[in-house]
């Protein structure tokens, strides 16, 4: 891994964009790992864009992204989205900087995506990469489909495609996904995947069931992720996840746990998450954040789960519209596993609206070798859009 230091991570957005997500630090392997498993849920704090956009919201943005980090050569994104009548085109072209000192094009990608009719969407994302001659060559192509029910029920078929040999396109990933409303409250996802087999062609590799059930102001959800075992050729269960989530006011509460086969192949738990989230009446909202592991840094599995990270989060809204948060990340010292968390990670976000559009500002700071705290990452990201950033504090709501 390439020692990451001295981040600045600068965008200029015009429309609806949602984030930059740079950060670094030359501390030890194991604080640059925690971090960058910490910066996955912190996309859930980060500026966002709403699902749906109000609508005075730009229909057309683009946007440009920078990224300077030590030992890595510094690459620049630019994306682009139209939205025109029951079309939307989608372009993300990632540029890293040539010998000569110019930026130069790496990657390409285009989704197109067609509202068909009232039940039927239709997407197609394409890859694109430069050959040796600096010209594009088509890498990968993912068509889908989704269609709705009267029901409520729902059809997705995906496909996804690579240029053989010759050029061709051929089929290296399918999925199949169906959806049954079993009863007002319940909700059942049914995905075959199919992969290519050593006779040729696709065939069924993996299969997945979902289960969602509310019951008040509690909801339950279970996932269970299966293995055609190429031996047995039989159904073999790789992972379960179970969550449940209970509201109650201002609060939400939800605990996760994923269960995978051990060395003996029997069911036991591999982890753990607990988030609490409250608003109080002044409108500040808190969150923490606590994950548990059988991986505990600097020590070896015993088959127990470990605290291994806390993430605590308080965010306000000024009387001005501004948006702040601050967050604390919490983790084992590896050299000295038992002594409990230390922080390792201090980041603060702000966002802040005015006539000419929003900004927003990510600062990390990251404990160095010293103990001592060093900024790491300066990120920012403006738009024309006022309606762009939104600070959440916790992880996504699950749907």
């Amino acid at each position: 891994m390439a020692n990451i230091t001295n981040v600045k991570h600068t965008s200029q957005v015009q429309g609806n964009e949602q984030r930059p997500s740079g950060f670094g630090g030359d501390a030890s392997r194991f604080i640059i790992l925690a971090i960058s498993a910490f910066v996955c849920f912190s996309a859930a704090i980060w500026a966002q864009t709403p699902v749906s956009p109000p609508s005075d919201a730009n229909q057309s943005w683009t946007v440009t992204r920078e990224s300077h980090i030590e030992n890595v050569l510094p690459t620049r994104t630019v994306e682009s989205h139209v939205q025109d009548g029951n079309r939307s085109v989608d372009r993300q072209s990632v540029e890293r900087l040539g010998s000569d000192g110019h930026f130069e094009p790496y990657q390409d990608t285009e989704t197109e995506s067609v509202q068909v009719n009232s039940t039927t969407v239709r997407t197609i994302t394409r890859i694109f990469v430069r050959n040796g001659a600096g010209a594009r060559a088509l890498l990968q192509t993912t068509e889908e489909e989704r269609r709705t029910l009267p029901s409520g029920e729902s059809r997705t078929e995906r496909v996804v495609s690579a240029p053989d040999s010759d050029g061709r396109l051929q089929p290296t990933r399918r999925e199949i996904a169906q959806t049954k409303k079993m009863t007002g409250d319940v909700e059942e996802t049914k995905t075959t995947v199919l992969l290519p087999s050593i006779t040729g062609g696709l065939a069924p590799a993996m299969q997945i069931e979902e289960r969602q059930q509310r019951t008040g102001n509690n909801t339950e959800f279970k996932k269970t992720v299966q293995w055609l075992d190429a031996g047995s050729r039989e159904w073999q269960v790789r992972e379960v996840q179970q969550r449940n989530t209970k509201e109650e006011g201002n609060s939400r509460t939800t605990e996760e746990r994923v269960s995978r086969p051990d060395y003996e192949g029997k069911l036991s738990d591999f982890s753990r998450t607990v988030s609490k989230e409250s608003e109080s009446p002044s409108g500040e909202k808190q969150s923490t954040v606590e994950n548990y592991s059988v991986d505990m840094p600097g020590a070896s599995r015993d088959g127990s789960l470990y605290l291994v990270q806390r993430v605590t989060s308080t965010g306000t809204t000024g009387t001005s519209g501004q948006q702040t948060a601050v967050q604390k990340v919490e983790e084992p010292n590896p050299g000295d596993p038992s002594a409990g968390l230390r922080v390792t990670a201090l980041i603060s976000d702000k966002v802040s609206s005015g006539p000419s559009g929003a900004q927003a500002t990510r600062t990390i700071h990251v404990r160095n070798g010293g103990g001592e705290f060093e900024v790491r990452s300066v990120d920012t990201a403006k738009s024309d859009n006022i309606h762009v950033f939104q600070v959440q504090i916790g992880p996504p709501k699950p749907q």
